[in-house]
């Protein structure tokens, strides 16, 4: 029955297109007033080029806890954990942004834990890339390649953007190849959503699917306003709600990489709150956007620009924020040392301030991570005969790797470690096993990164 009802419906279909008249293309119109119709295609001529596929591969390494019968039955000599290896690969996007050096950003979820990062050329050339940093809270990476002939995209300035802008999302969707789609600015400074650590989101309707992470946004000109890096969706589809990494962070984070090897985060040293209708009310105010600072802390970046308890910082560089949690973003996105204008409102008048940004204490904990993902969650200090941990955070990659407070690493292999510049560039650029010596009290060992 199913094949007659097939033979049915086949004739039916061959008979319909062949009483359907023959569309001309004459018919359509090529100009209007011997204008060329409107295309996108010249722009995109220009910049997909500039967008990568990453295929990354690697292995997850897990531990699971022995329970205490299993050993009892089995003796002392079975180990506490039991080790499990799985192999995975994945795939997502990178935009080039510097065409002599080789410079490609993509977002860290792409290619975290990664033993092999391949990218893939629009003209069908695949070179190995090198991780050159990362920034997880952000969810950055800076990769590099070694090629001729390359395309970068130009950063546009993301600040300047407006709801209502037109945008095109360039990546690979589900490994089908570059795929492009189009929409609007839906909505700036999107934040809270629990997707990264700093959020500071571009929203757009630009159809973004699995696959599109570290991908590019860009807009009519062809010049990057942000990195394409996750969706709001029931079972990862789109449903016109998709996030990027505005071009500005993605710039200063990247300026910060290439200088530092890392990102030195600035912090301007206070806590506080969004700035919620009742605070509004409360303070007599007309802006219900803003952050509300609770607390100054001692002889910090902001102590020492004159900002107070109860103020509400309302500006950024210029640039109008609508949460603290956009203002967290926003300032650790800048570099420690740089220099930040501040626009504030106290007892109802508007204020301006200058601070210094200084150092998160964090930073060193950050590197770690982004040296080795095995050192995640261990903060770092150069000792006197190698690199001291001075904090391991409980369940970090760092503990689950057997490194305690206290510990000293001085070698890496057979290689002495004497600061933390030595041992970045040792565990760099290494991949699979590393043998780290440590000195712990008066006795010497090895912990095996995987």
């Amino acid at each position: 029955m199913k094949t007659k009802l097939s033979v049915f419906s086949a004739a039916i279909l061959g008979a319909t297109l062949m009483m359907t008249p023959a569309i001309s293309t004459a018919a359509i119109p090529q100009a209007v007033d011997n204008k060329p119709m409107p295309s996108l295609a010249p722009m995109l001529e220009t910049v997909t080029p500039a967008v990568v596929s990453v295929a990354v591969s690697g292995t997850q390494v897990s531990k699971q806890q022995i329970p205490d019968a299993f050993r009892y039955f089995f003796g002392p000599n079975m180990p506490q954990e039991q080790v499990q290896k799985r192999p995975f690969k994945g795939l997502g996007s990178g935009v080039i942004i510097d065409a002599d050096k080789g410079y490609i950003v993509t977002n860290n979820h792409v290619i975290d834990g990664a033993d092999n990062i391949l990218i893939g050329l629009s003209d069908g050339r695949e070179i190995e890339a090198k991780l050159i940093g990362t920034d997880p809270e952000s969810d950055i990476a800076l990769l590099q390649i070694k090629a001729k002939k390359l395309t970068a995209v130009f950063f546009s300035d993301s600040d300047k953007l407006r709801v209502g802008d037109f945008a095109v999302a360039i990546g690979n969707p589900f490994g089908l190849g570059q795929t492009v789609t189009s929409g609007i600015v839906s909505a700036l400074g999107r934040s809270g959503l629990g997707i990264e650590m700093l959020e500071n989101f571009i929203q757009t309707d630009a159809a973004i699917n699995s696959g599109n992470s570290g991908g590019a946004l860009v807009n009519l000109n062809g010049n990057l306003i942000g990195i394409n890096t996750a969706i709001v969706a029931p079972g990862d589809g789109n449903v016109g709600i998709g996030f990027a990494i505005p071009s500005n962070m993605v710039k200063s984070l990247v300026e910060q990489i290439i200088e530092h090897g890392e990102v030195r985060r600035g912090v301007l040293g206070v806590a506080g709150q969004d700035l919620t209708n009742d605070l509004a009310k409360a303070f007599g105010l007309k802006t219900q956007h803003g952050g509300f600072v609770n607390e100054v802390m001692p002889d910090s970046a902001a102590a020492k620009a004159g900002i107070k308890v109860g103020d509400i910082i309302v500006s950024v560089n210029g640039k109008k924020i609508k949460s603290f949690q956009e203002l967290r973003a926003k300032i650790a996105t800048l570099g420690a040392g740089a220099k930040v204008t501040l626009g504030l409102i106290r007892n109802e008048k508007n204020l301006t301030v200058t601070a210094t940004l200084g150092e998160s204490v964090q930073s060193e904990e950050m590197a770690s991570g982004s040296v080795h993902p095995m050192l995640t969650g261990a903060t770092l200090e150069n000792g006197q005969s190698g690199v001291e941990i001075t904090e391991v955070a409980a369940g970090s990659p760092a503990a689950e790797s057997g490194l305690v407070k206290g510990d000293v690493i001085i070698a890496v292999n057979r290689t002495a470690i004497k600061d933390l510049k030595s041992l970045k560039a040792q565990l760099q650029n290494r991949k699979g096993t590393v043998a780290l010596k440590i000195r712990r009290g008066k006795t010497n060992l090895y912990l095996i990164l995987r």
